[in-house]
């Protein structure tokens, strides 16, 4: 028990390493499949058991081979990390499951590349040294390079390579800040540069301003913020459907780097550095907000629609977090998961539909087809769009009205207004799509041509797929009481970050202040 904290990292990469073993042909997708879903299971219940422990307000440090924390690796479970390796665990379920169903004999090291982004993802969350936060972005975005590019040609390359492009860029920013972080303040562990901000000398502010701020800017853009966002809608509606899904976690890592460095950094103790960046998140978080709501308004495909929705909950959840109170980092940590859950279903359902019609030839998820006959896709889109679009009874609903009631009054009108129109916008784009998927019928002078018929019908376990995505969605809905407890008690801990860095400090040998 004493190494729990580690074995979310340490489980996927030996699961992605028995995986790249056991890829030769002789071994068949039914062994390898095993694996998967043995790794998944150890996975669940490591995660499970911190769960446990982080939601009674423990927080376990640990020092990866007992180095000081300002020298090797230090890991750190509270609560916000567990509420995301939960949120992450569940999704992944759905992912696999999806994938299992023969995409992942299409793509070559699907399994060992779906184990490290696992990794990734895990460490990210448990990370306790912004460095390490570098290393583990580097892990999770590798792997995904290689989910979003295995079996591609043609548009998904081009698209693909500038994902690439896009986020090697970012990466670099990342290290530059990095290095200027460490010669302003000596410290990469978070905990210690949360002490030394406190006692920075006016003369190294400006230079600490620049290092922190160019942090953010690589945060905002893993997360998709305007201007940054521009990379993600085509990249993952190009993307196979259970990894277009995992990725919907992708852009939740950005904003829950924010919300880590933001608690810790610039709270209220933090002197000229409190409250850092909090107005730019969020009057940046309301333009992403609307901008991407037209986007899934204007949008003609519905893998692109859902895309667009992705950025929606990202803004959402930049303006909860740079509010800053306990009740819209509540609502906005309630709204995190649900969010998460309905885009990455729709992103299976999306492929569902488009794999039953095709048009020229082709497999299409496009407005100029209609999908033929009844089908229980409908109800899987209709449940996931009420979700998203916030409708009750819904937990997309509560958050939203938790978030809205929780705005302080010097900003009520503008964030009132900013979501509600959002959420008009996203509501007209779903019912158009709806409509035109499911109910339109041509006429005779119609423009839309018949869909041609299709071999893919749904397989059993892809609906499953969907249907348990969905399902997490409803049980938020129904279990919404505790679990809003639960996020209160984790904005709470977020606030008072003092038990946070008092042990983490006990394991951290303290040093003089250069």
């Amino acid at each position: 028990m004493n190494h729990l904290v580690v074995l979310p990292v340490l489980i996927p990469l030996l699961g992605a390493a028995l995986s790249l073993f056991i890829e030769h042909r002789r071994y068949g997708p039914k062994v390898q499949r095993s694996v998967a879903w043995l790794s998944m299971a150890a996975l669940a219940v490591v995660v499970a058991l911190l769960f446990a422990q982080t939601s009674q307000g423990r927080i376990s440090a640990y020092l990866l081979g007992d180095w000081p924390a300002r020298l090797g690796i230090a890991l750190v479970a509270d609560g916000l990390a567990g509420w995301m390796l939960l949120t992450t665990l569940l999704l992944a379920i759905a992912c696999l499951l999806y994938a299992c169903t023969g995409w992942d004999r299409r793509a070559p090291h699907f399994h060992a590349l779906f184990q490290f982004q696992l990794m990734g993802l895990n460490g990210a969350f448990l990370t306790g040294d912004i460095f390490n936060l570098f290393v583990f972005f580097e892990v999770l975005l590798i792997a995904s390079y290689g989910l979003l590019l295995s079996g591609g040609r043609g548009l998904r390359m081009r698209i693909g390579l500038h994902y690439v492009v896009f986020n090697v860029t970012a990466s670099t920013l990342f290290l530059i800040a990095l290095g200027m972080l460490y010669a302003v303040l000596g410290s990469l562990n978070m905990a210690e540069i949360s002490q030394r901000i406190v006692e920075l000398p006016p003369s190294h502010l400006k230079l600490a301003k620049a290092a922190l701020g160019l942090l953010l800017v690589v945060f905002c853009s893993k997360a998709a913020l305007l201007p940054l966002y521009l990379w993600l809608p085509e990249a993952y509606a190009r993307a196979p459907a259970a990894v277009a899904a995992l990725f919907v976690i992708m852009t939740k890592v950005g904003l829950y780097a924010v919300l880590r460095v933001s608690s810790l950094w610039f709270d209220a103790d933090a002197g000229a550095m409190s409250g850092y960046g909090s107005d730019w998140l969020l009057w940046a978080g309301i333009a992403t907000l609307l901008v991407a709501a037209l986007g899934a308004l204007a949008a003609t495909r519905l893998s692109v629609l859902v895309a667009y929705l992705v950025v929606v909950s990202a803004a959402t959840l930049f303006i909860a977090f740079a509010l800053g109170n306990a009740g819209t980092i509540s609502a906005g940590l309630y709204y995190l998961p649900h969010s998460t859950f309905t885009a990455a279903a729709l992103f299976l359902v999306a492929d569902l539909i488009r794999r039953r019609r095709r048009r020229g030839g082709q497999h299409h998820d496009g407005e100029q087809t209609v999908l033929p006959g009844k089908t229980g896709t409908s109800l899987l889109f209709l449940v996931a769009a009420v979700a998203i679009a916030g409708l009750p009874p819904l937990a997309g609903f509560l958050a939203k009205a938790a978030l809205l009631s929780a705005v302080p009054d010097a900003h009520t009108g503008v964030v009132w207004a900013a979501v509600l129109g959002s959420s008009l916008l996203v509501i007209i784009g779903l019912t158009r799509t709806g409509i035109r998927l499911f109910w339109h019928v041509p006429g005779d002078d119609d423009a839309v041509p018949e869909p041609e018929s299709s071999e893919a019908p749904p397989r059993p376990f892809e609906t499953a797929a969907a249907s348990l995505l969905l399902a997490y969605v409803v049980a938020m809905a129904i279990f919404a009481a505790p679990l809003m407890r639960q996020t209160d008690a984790i904005a709470a801990q977020l606030l008072a970050p003092a038990q946070y860095l008092d042990d983490v400090r006990g394991t951290t040998p303290q040093v003089r202040q250069p």
